[in-house]
């Protein structure tokens, strides 16, 4: 069966001495809802025109420039830029391996689903999917995809296939330690660091993305139906929204101690209405 989608990428994927042929594929959706800006009087679609100190500039004189200094540019030709795009890879050589767990989060930025070309690349690939399960590993490599840019990636397994994660360089991550300097030093309390242990390990459980759903989405698409029978469309009350309670002085060992009866209710009445239910099966 071939994949849903037409691949973004071909070429080979090599690990030492094994090369195969292998297709990318977009792993992730674009968002299902997106809107267009529109003339009210007139129905149709906005354009925009390109400006340059206050005055409309044909699109032909604009070019890319690089800032040296304020106000101070340097200019490219098109053909300039051309000229320094590198050559897009036809090989993506896995030279360096490393733990899952060693990369930190923040390097992560877009998922790719890997394929075989073919049924001949099938079993190179089942071979290299298996030994990056086994040893829970990810494969670094760099790879030059249609833009002429030249990216840092991960491939791992992912259930039966292998997936291929697009990083982010270590300069392009903004230093923490600038944001966070003003954050107080020192432990806190162990007593309301115990209760806040607890309150998560009582809520921890398996990750199930499926359950989280875009909620200005979902609310958007049915503003769309309700709008499209013809019915009108009243905005809250500012009044009736949710209140926040970020001007008030919190109680954290109340706070906490709120929340794990808050969560042992939750689960009383779950495991009641489990209850109820075999009871009604077994009659």
């Amino acid at each position: 069966m071939p994949p849903p989608s037409r691949s973004y990428w071909k070429g080979y994927l090599r690990l030492a001495l094994v090369t195969i042929p292998i297709q990318i594929h977009n792993a992730t959706e674009s968002s299902k809802t997106s809107t267009n800006l529109l003339h009210k009087p007139s129905g149709k679609r906005v354009s925009y025109t390109v400006t340059a100190g206050g005055h409309e500039v044909d699109t032909t004189e604009v070019v890319k420039a690089y800032p040296v200094a304020e106000n101070t540019y340097i200019t490219f030709e098109p053909e300039e830029l051309d000229a320094i795009k590198l050559e897009t890879k036809k090989t993506l050589d896995l030279q360096e391996f490393v733990k899952v767990e060693d990369i930190d989060p923040r390097y992560f930025e877009k998922p790719y689903y890997i394929t075989p070309q073919d049924e001949y690349a099938a079993e190179g690939y089942a071979v290299i999917q298996a030994a990056l399960k086994k040893e829970q590993r990810l494969g670094l490599g760099q790879i030059t995809m249609s833009s002429g840019r030249e990216y840092l990636v991960a491939v791992g397994p992912v259930e039966n296939g292998l997936v291929m994660y697009v990083l982010r360089y270590a300069d392009e991550l903004r230093k923490a330690e600038v944001y966070f300097a003003d954050v107080p030093e020192g432990p806190a309390p162990k007593e309301l660091v115990d209760m806040a242990v607890q309150l998560i390990e009582e809520n921890t459980s398996p990750w199930k993305p499926e359950v989280y759903q875009n909620s200005y989405e979902v609310a958007l698409l049915e503003l769309v139906k309700r709008k499209s029978k013809g019915r009108k469309v009243v905005a809250r009350d500012p009044d009736e929204r949710p209140k926040h309670s970020a001007d008030k002085v919190v109680d954290l060992m109340e706070a906490l101690r709120k929340s794990m009866k808050a969560d042992r209710k939750t689960e009383k009445a779950a495991e009641d209405t489990a209850k109820k239910r075999q009871r009604k099966r077994a009659s």
